[in-house]
């Protein structure tokens, strides 16, 4: 199979300081995470908090399909339940 991201439910971590969003490959539900360093760069949003997660949010719909090419390409070189993609992963 395939990875595919059926469900275009998104949400921001807090914890983790990233997106979360889920893909699936058949009936294996695979956790991703996307750091906010890669969906932002001001230093302004990373210090307001509530800031940070509406920027990182709209920031990640803008990117989508991009954000899961990348996603895509990472579950490629390995299968494991969960991913967090940063930065270095888009360039």
């Amino acid at each position: 199979m395939t990875l595919a991201f059926p469900n275009p439910s998104r949400s921001f971590d807090e914890v983790r300081n990233a997106v979360r969003f889920m893909g699936h490959d058949g009936m294996f539900q695979i956790r991703f995470f996307i750091e906010a360093g890669a969906l932002t760069k001001s230093d302004a949003a990373k210090r307001e908090a509530g800031a940070l997660e509406a920027k990182c949010l709209a920031a990640f719909d803008a990117l989508r399909t991009s954000i899961y090419d990348v996603a895509r390409e990472a579950y490629s070189h390995g299968r494991r339940d969960s991913y967090t993609l940063t930065a270095a992963d888009f360039r």
